[in-house]
Order: structure tokens, then sequence, then C-alpha cells
């Protein structure tokens, strides 16, 4: 049994890529995708001819239209392969416009329907973790259209998201863990810090040990690693969200060299107590600022994700 199989004893794999010629190679239950990974594998010569195609047979929609229908049939490809959900994310830019999200979350759930996917089980939209991204969130599941929320940094999130009904929050461990480590600078010790130690584990298990405390439904889905020391102090969390390069190298370790053991456990979270807290819209915003860390993270990855959507845009525009 090598490390990946270890894992996939108490938590669902997901492969985080949108390099679907990949997926073979690691048999993820799920597969996430964002704008960054979309324009990473479209700049690929393989994928030209796709891209092509969608652009011979949409030509003259518009370019929002376009990029939509493209994320389409990527998210078509993955779940030829997978026997589960893909994520697909609405444009980042729409991250403060509730209504916006849900028109646009709503026409990416009409184009997969068209291709005949079943979208209440098998598709998830992704939609930041902003105020406005949870509320539109909460309408669009009340329409049995399940969602991930993303970018999420900080507890008031995960708790706004629990409340919203979602299906899933993908916290994002390796970008905390960076946020941390820039911070303090020389100061930083590594071998302290890793582990269970590591501030994005435990903003992870903070959030785990809430939802099966209180009973949420909401799945938590551990994202963003930097190593697989990350990795192995959430095992047994309800989905991880691993990078290609990641699942190959725990394909590739015997777990008898360094065994996984079960970091993470319902019933041990439930025999924990925490209060159980609600944030209004206020009260959220001040949650929020009040966490340099989440306040930076959640606008530098919009913004990030919102440059690679233009990038994305221009390359559907030089190519027609």
């Amino acid at each position: 049994m090598n490390q990946l199989d270890a894992l996939r004893q108490w938590t669902t794999v997901v492969a985080d890529t949108g390099d679907f010629r990949q997926l073979d190679a690691f048999k993820p239950q799920d597969a996430t995708t964002n704008p960054s990974l979309i324009l990473k594998a479209v700049q690929k010569s393989e994928y030209r001819p796709l891209v092509d195609e969608v652009l011979r047979q949409h030509r003259g929609l518009a370019l929002d239209e376009q990029i939509d229908r493209l994320l389409v049939r990527f998210g078509c490809e993955i779940l030829s392969i997978i026997p589960g959900r893909v994520s697909t994310e609405v444009d980042a830019r729409l991250s403060f416009d509730a209504d916006a999200t849900v028109a646009r979350a709503e026409r990416i759930v009409a184009l997969y329907r068209a291709e005949g996917i079943d979208t209440g089980t098998r598709l998830l939209i992704k939609v930041a973790a902003t105020w406005e991204g949870i509320e539109a969130a909460r309408r669009l599941e009340r329409q049995g259209i399940h969602t991930n929320l993303t970018l999420l940094f900080s507890f008031c999130q995960a708790v706004a998201c629990g409340d919203a009904g979602v299906k899933l929050i993908s916290p994002f461990v390796g970008r905390i863990y960076d946020w941390h480590k820039k911070s303090a600078g020389a100061a930083w010790d590594e071998a302290a810090r890793a582990g269970e130690n590591d501030p994005g584990v435990q903003s992870v298990r903070q959030i785990y040990d809430y939802y099966k405390q209180h009973g949420i439904a909401t799945e938590v889905m551990g994202a963003s690693f930097r190593n697989i020391g990350q990795i192995a102090a959430l095992a047994g969390c309800d989905l991880l969200t691993i990078s290609p390069e990641l699942l190959a190298e725990m394909s590739k370790r015997p777990n008898s060299d360094a065994p996984l053991v079960r970091a993470l456990d319902p019933a041990a979270a439930r025999a924990r107590d925490s209060q159980r807290v609600h944030f209004d819209e206020p009260a959220f915003r001040l949650a929020l600022n009040e966490d340099a860390m989440a306040t930076e993270k959640l606008a530098e990855g919009i913004r990030a994700f919102a440059a690679d959507a233009v990038k994305l845009e221009k390359l559907m525009t030089g190519a027609a």
C-alpha cells in the first residue's frame, strides 16, 4: 500500500487540476478546477484542438459565454474519467455581486444539463467565499444547485457557509501557511510549525471539529497543499483536493516508510465542545476585517483568478 492508498481509507481524494489527461493515473473520486488551472491547461498544445472546436461551434456568442462553454467542455471531459463530481468556477470578477453570480451559475448548470450531465450529483459550482458569494450559494442551494465555496481562509467564512447550507467548502491550507511563514520572516521555525502545528492545518481542524460538533452537513475539503506533511496531518478530513505533483509523490511512497494515521475523526470531534456561533453581515465583515491573513489572502486570490480570467479571454480572442 502506498500513502495515497492509505489516505483513501478515510478521505475522499480529489484531483486539483484542469489537465484531464492526468486523471487516469491517480483514480480520484472528484476533480476541482479554477481559472488558473484551466488557463494552464489550455496553453498546452494537446488541448489546442479542444479550444479551437469550442470557438468554431460557438463563434458569434458573447465572450463570457464562450468561456463558460469552454469550462463546461473541460468539465465534461473530466466527468468522463472520474466517477464523482467536478467543480466549475464562476468568474471571480463577480465575487461581490450575488445576483450576477447566481445568473452565471445557472447558465453553467444549464450548459452541463444540455450535455446530459446529472448536475445534482456530478457538479459543484465554485464561488469565492465573500459575503455576496455565500449569499449567492444560499440561493443556489435552495434551487438544488450544489456549491463549493473557495478562497476560504477564516473561521467566520466557514461558519457563514455552514449556516447557508452550502454543500462543500475548500479551506486553503497552503496559502494560510504561506502568509504566516512570510509574516514571521527569519523567526519562522519550519520544524516547529509542521504537521499538526501548521497554521493552515490548524485552521482546517478547527472548522472540521466545529462542523462535526454541531451537526453541520457541509463537507470540508482541504485544499492548496504545499507538502505531504500537510496532507498527512489532515488524513480523515471529508475530502482533500491535491495537485497531480503531490498525488504522484504520494503514489510512489510506500506507506510502510511513513505510515499515515487518521488525524481527523468525526467521533473524536463530536466529543469536544464548542459554542455555536452565527454571523450577520456586519459581524461577518468585522470578523473578516480583524483577520489580516484572511482579508489579504481572499483579496489576493480574487485578484489572481480575475487576472487569469482576463488572460483566458485574451487567449480565446487571439485564437479566434
